[in-house]
């Protein structure tokens, strides 16, 4: 099975100063290998109109496991790592969004394993126009069985 995440409405390329919360620059966002945080799958600009990533996985029963699936049994979840990229191309980590894949409704998670995608869409800016971060569950991310619409191509660093 696949799954896909859609985000829209993303917050920029820089963000902060705000409420204690520093200035980043050139804001990227992208998928976090489990084990492996360096390691990050098609890093997207926070500027975007959209931002997709497709991810290979497997289930087994209601565990979903991966490369990119974090967690163990009964709590796995999907990184979205934000980060600031430096004129190297160096990716600087400084916050994540959690989407947890265990709050995923049984009979959609039965109904993508059977179509063989899980789709989330959700928006990638949180109430105050920063990036998205912290745990995030429905209704804040949605999650159907099947291919949602194309968010589009990749961007680069």
């Amino acid at each position: 099975m696949r799954i896909r995440i859609d985000g829209v409405d993303l917050p920029g390329r820089a963000c902060g100063p705000d409420d204690g919360i520093p200035s980043y620059a050139n804001v990227h966002v992208a998928v976090q290998r489990r084990d492996r945080p360096a390691e990050l799958l098609d890093p997207q600009p926070g500027d975007a109109a959209r931002a997709s990533w497709t991810l290979e996985c497997t289930v087994t029963g209601t565990d979903v496991k991966g490369p990119f699936v974090q967690g163990r049994p009964g709590n796995r979840f999907v990184y979205l790592s934000w980060g600031s990229v430096d004129g190297s191309g160096a990716f600087t980590m400084f916050r994540r969004a959690k989407l947890v894949l265990d709050a995923v409704p049984t009979d959609v998670l039965e109904a993508a394993v059977r179509d063989g995608q899980l789709t989330g869409r959700l928006g990638l800016t949180d109430d105050r126009g920063h990036p998205l971060c912290a745990r995030v569950v429905p209704p804040r991310v949605t999650w159907t069985a099947g291919a949602a619409e194309s968010a589009g191509s990749a961007g680069q660093l």
